[in-house]
């Protein structure tokens, strides 16, 4: 093992303590009873850690091909992660997809629940969220006080989601998470006694957050060009000219209506407007399944059925990577996600679906796509082959490191990689998959002209307010012009994008720059150029920021 591996090995070795909550996220064992330190101090330790890494591999020369991509890759992601601390954006950015109250919460859906000690274990997580939210509400008044806080509507947001979560008549998230376990005797008071904590802890931080900070809260949730430059860079691994990106946005979301209009023709008659499609389709009861247990299997038949005839054809699917379970969240959020296996392929990759309060209908061709993107080829397949590669990748590189634009990136391609294969021939799974990127095409425009409240070009394409300056409403209101999704699924999303800048573009940026790298490696090979050898040459370098793809490509 060279140098720079036993030096990422460490950092996994010392990272792990300081973040319990992302150990178990990760799959690293020996942490599930412990919690992270939310304090100021907490969150220094973490910075600090990083500091030390970076100023130590920097003096490191690579000895072989493997530890250039690995030292390429962390200097690029560490360097950017110690960037943010510095900014105080991660211990003071709360939004409706993510904080320290968010990190505490979901780490609970990943947990192993069967067993006298995995029980024990999320016992004593729920006791532990009064001291972790109290080490929060400290942190957060403290970056408030030197002028680092999110915006008001965000607070507002996530504390009416801290209601949700704790109201007996809504998610009641704790008390329902206590009543699916087993225990009994001892343990089971203990986990009453702690479902209760919890309950009672979230309450208070909701109304902390509504009451204290929300009053010292931004007004603007624009970010501004500094921090938005920042942010891009870190979920993107790579810096773009965002005035060119945003004016590229424009295009190809014109580019997929025009495409969604020909699509659209097909399924309701020449002439047909998308809206009409779409009616169409939703009328349709062949493509209609009522009741979200219903939805969750036909979406769990269709995860296997992809896996079995993508492996050994476009693929080479190794056996731990073919289980990927589909799941139901206990909260209703509105989101879609995934999480990887654990390190060991005991917790399998899961896709997760926080399903809205008032959905209890679903369209399966507005999904086909989503389970692709989720499941094989998208992020369950580039997530389990990387960890499958402990011959070639370092811990570090296995567990901890990730790029948005590089795995959203992937999985939006994976979508139209599935179309290539001709997975998408029915016109109406089609039209999902279209919708879909016409939605991440929206992303660019709406999330880049928000936070820079760039002028909306006098010549785009839709007519859309043009001269104007982009606002959160302006933002709305073309989001629900160009995305057809269920309102409350929509308006998540907005808020999403208005507290969480630079993330919604890396999909859809991510997308175009992995098509870039795979015309460039067609240049380069020319004849010898074969797709299935890309993919696995290029997952195989495992996740990492996409100026860094690029260039250890080049040297393939």
């Amino acid at each position: 093992m060279g140098r720079i591996d036993a030096l990422a090995n460490r950092y996994v070795d010392e990272w792990a303590p300081l973040n319990p909550t992302g150990a178990t996220a990760a799959g690293i064992t020996g942490y599930d009873d412990q919690t992270d330190d939310l304090s100021p101090e907490g969150y220094a330790a973490q910075a600090e850690l990083i500091r030390r890494t970076v100023t130590e591999l920097d003096l490191i020369e690579p000895e072989h091909e493997s530890e250039q991509v690995a030292k390429d890759a962390m200097m690029e992601r560490l360097g950017l992660q110690l960037a943010q601390y510095d900014a105080g954006y991660v211990s003071t950015d709360v939004s409706v997809i993510t904080s320290g109250l968010h990190e505490l919460r979901m780490v609970l859906d990943v947990m192993p629940t069967e067993g006298e000690e995995a029980v024990a274990n999320i016992t004593t997580r729920l006791k532990a969220f009064p001291r972790a939210l109290e080490q929060y509400r400290r942190t957060l008044l403290e970056g408030a006080a030197d002028g680092r806080v999110s915006a008001r509507q965000q607070l507002l947001a996530v504390a009416e989601q801290c209601e949700a979560w704790t109201d007996p008549a809504r998610d009641d998230f704790f008390h329902s998470l206590a009543g699916r376990l087993q225990a009994s005797g001892a343990l089971a008071a203990e986990l009453r006694r702690g479902a209760e904590a919890a309950t009672a802890a979230t309450a208070a931080f909701g109304t902390f957050l509504r009451d204290e900070l929300a009053p010292l809260g931004r007004e603007k949730e624009a970010a501004g060009l500094e921090r938005y430059t920042l942010a891009s860079q870190y979920f993107l691994g790579a810096k773009v000219d965002l005035q060119e990106t945003y004016l590229w946005g424009f295009a190809e979301l014109d580019r997929l209506e025009r495409e969604m209009r020909a699509v659209s023709a097909r399924i309701a008659g020449p002439g047909a407007t998308i809206d009409e499609a779409v009616a169409a389709l939703d009328a349709d009861p062949a493509r209609t399944i009522a009741g979200k247990e219903a939805f969750r299997d036909w979406m769990q038949a269709l995860s296997d059925r992809a896996i079995t005839e993508l492996n050994g054809t476009h693929f080479d699917i190794e056996p731990p990577a073919r289980k990927l379970e589909c799941r139901l969240t206990p909260t209703s959020d509105g989101g879609i996600y995934y999480t990887g296996p654990s390190e060991d392929f005991s917790r399998p990759g899961r896709m997760w679906w926080a399903v809205p309060e008032s959905q209890d209908k679903f369209s399966t061709w507005r999904e086909v796509t989503t389970v692709f993107h989720e499941g094989v080829p998208g992020h369950h397949l580039q997530v389990s082959q990387t960890l499958l590669r402990a011959d070639s990748l370092n811990r570090w590189q296995r567990l901890l490191c990730w790029s948005s634009g590089h795995g959203e990136g992937w999985a939006l391609y994976a979508e139209r990689l599935m179309d290539e294969l001709g997975y998408l021939g029915d016109p109406g799974d089609r039209l999902g998959m279209l919708d879909g990127q016409s939605l991440r095409a929206a992303r660019v425009i709406v999330d880049i002209g928000m936070h820079l409240e760039l002028e909306i070009p006098r010549d785009n394409p839709f007519g859309f307010h043009p001269g104007e300056r982009w606002t959160p409403e302006l933002g709305w209101e073309f989001l629900r012009a160009h995305c057809r999704m269920q309102e409350d699924v929509l308006r998540f999303e907005w808020k999403r994008y208005l507290g969480w800048p630079g993330q919604a573009p890396s999909y859809k940026i991510g997308e175009r720059i992995w098509l870039q790298a795979r015309d460039e490696a067609k240049a380069r090979k020319g004849s010898d150029f074969d797709l299935k050898t890309f993919h696995r040459d290029a997952l195989n370098l495992g996740s990492l920021g996409l100026d860094p793809l690029r260039k250890a490509l080049a040297r393939i």
